[in-house]
């Protein structure tokens, strides 16, 4: 079972390397999707800061005052800015944000859902490419997320409501009523912690195991063309569970290399520099650590991939066949 796991991490890996294109493509859309609220705050910004005396300091490095006088009277984007955005205090603050469900200003909301709602159509061909194992051209790769589309939104409708349920109700429940009984009578503070950070690993287990289900419904969806979603999440629940050690072992792993990724970024993620050449270096480091995140991101499809061939099919194996394009006359006289 755990050479199996290890297998298909190696797998995983050597897949997602084999497909450079696929990288840099989500990378760009990423920076894509974050140019426009930049720009946005940019504006917010100079506007607040003008040709004051701030606007020297502020560009010098991190001026905590300010931050707090535009944080008192920003609205829309602008609450956002504040100490935590700096270096890998912006890593802990989604994280945090992440995980109690904290409210985001409505641009942030509408750019993250776009955002989402591009990796639902590039996840089919995404999927299909790494389960193919080949080279399947820009043709065959849009054709596969054209044709997953609509099937990966009706499983979003699904995965909506579960994560509805596990943010919306449970968290509240487990934080808000559950947390508070069982702590009433503790004297002792760091008892109250362990309790709490206790509830937040049962919680993160919860979450973890809802995107377990619904990676494989992805993958089985692709790899045998299902066109039922409530079947798929069905098929990756009896494949989960009949291979529980291998499919969490890799989940886990992948996991493990994501923590890899956040720790580098930890060690080195930039401060508050001032202008020029400073800024310029934090930027790039900083979107050294965002390919990382895409990269692990993609090793998890490949990888989970890799061990459901290895169990159910075998590699390369796609049930749907490659569209060709342009159809000669006579792959159409076949057909026919």
């Amino acid at each position: 079972m755990g050479g199996i796991g290890v297998s298909a991490i190696g797998d995983g890996i050597r897949r997602v390397n084999g497909a450079p294109a696929i990288l840099v493509g989500v990378w760009i859309l990423t920076l894509a999707a974050g140019l426009p609220l930049a720009a946005a705050l940019r504006v917010s910004l100079a506007d607040h800061l003008g040709q004051s005396l701030a606007a020297d300091t502020a560009a010098s490095g991190a001026n905590y005052d300010w931050m707090q006088e535009f944080a008192d009277q920003a609205s829309g984007i602008g609450v956002t800015f504040k100490p935590t955005v700096i270096g890998f205090g912006a890593v802990l603050d989604n994280l945090s944000a992440f995980i109690d469900g904290t409210a985001r200003p409505i641009a942030i909301v509408a750019t993250a859902s776009l955002y989402v709602l591009a990796w639902i159509f590039l996840a089919g061909g995404i999927v299909d490419r790494f389960a193919r194992d080949r080279a399947i051209g820009a043709h065959g790769f849009f054709a596969a997320c054209g044709v997953f589309f609509f099937r990966f939104l009706r499983l979003a409708v699904v995965q909506w409501l579960v994560y509805a349920f596990l943010f919306g109700y449970l968290h509240g429940w487990l934080f808000g009523t559950f947390y508070p009984r069982i702590t009433h009578e503790m004297n002792v503070e760091r008892s109250a912690f362990l309790t709490r950070l206790a509830l937040y690993f049962v919680f993160g287990l919860l979450v973890a195991a809802a995107a377990l289900v619904f990676d494989y419904a992805k993958i089985r969806a692709v790899v045998e063309d299902r066109r039922s979603m409530l079947g798929a999440i069905g098929a990756a629940l009896g494949f989960i569970r009949r291979n529980a050690v291998s499919a969490v072992g890799v989940f886990a792993a992948n996991f493990l290399l994501f923590g890899v990724v956040v720790g580098v970024y930890a060690l080195g993620a930039p401060g508050a520099g001032g202008a020029g050449p400073a800024m310029w270096v934090g930027f790039a480091i900083g979107q050294l650590y965002v390919v990382g995140r895409l990269w692990v991101k993609l090793v998890f499809w490949a990888s989970e991939t890799a061990l459901f061939q290895s169990r159910l099919a075998h590699a390369g194996y796609v049930a749907r066949p490659v569209p060709v394009w342009p159809d000669s006359p006579a792959a159409e006289a076949i057909r026919s």
